[in-house]
């Protein structure tokens, strides 16, 4: 049997983000799977040159990955308490392509920030962006790391017991949710 496909979606486009190290650390735990981390590095959207040029390669590959994907993970910093922009233009983006990939699909979201609280009000608004998508989306355990930079030993696996556990316990309900 295939393994399952799995896609990430950071919203960091920072090297080393600690929300692409999170995601990697997903996706081990989630088990046997082929995982891509999406490239959202989308030009700023504008209905304008939509309508001129269309919606562009990189974004249509991204919700291409989507529809293939049987399972989605999104983990976003927190800036000025929500989602970062860079993450919000390619929900933006994504929406405007034909269809809707992302329907049905079971969907995990996560943070990862430098502030104690771990991102929990950009999570929750995240949440709420993704209602019109029609995702099946996992209620929990929620996962915030905070302090996220502290969080990764050097070869970029999660240190702190809790969150592994939590992040396990998230990871198998995703795999259970993909079974639906």
């Amino acid at each position: 049997m295939a393994n399952l496909k799995l896609i990430g979606f950071s919203g960091s486009l920072r090297k080393g983000s600690t929300n692409s190290m999170l995601l990697a650390e997903a996706a081990r735990l989630f088990g046997p799977c082929d995982y891509v981390e999406a490239d959202i590095r989308f030009p700023l959207f504008d209905a304008d040159e939509e309508a001129a040029t269309g919606v562009p390669a990189l974004v249509q590959k991204a919700a291409d990955q989507i529809a293939g994907a049987d399972a989605i993970l999104i983990s976003t910093v927190e800036y000025n308490k929500g989602p970062s922009g860079v993450l919000k233009n390619a929900l933006d983006w994504i929406s405007r392509v034909e269809g809707n990939p992302w329907a049905g699909k079971p969907l995990a979201v996560m943070s990862a920030a430098a502030g104690r609280a771990g991102g929990e009000r950009a999570q929750l608004i995240l949440r709420s962006f993704m209602v019109p998508f029609r995702t099946r989306i996992l209620q929990g355990p929620e996962i915030h790391l905070a302090n996220s930079s502290n969080a990764f030993d050097e070869n970029g696996r999660l240190t702190g017991e809790i969150y592994v556990r939590e992040l396990t316990l998230l990871m198998a309900s995703l795999r259970a949710e993909t079974d639906r």
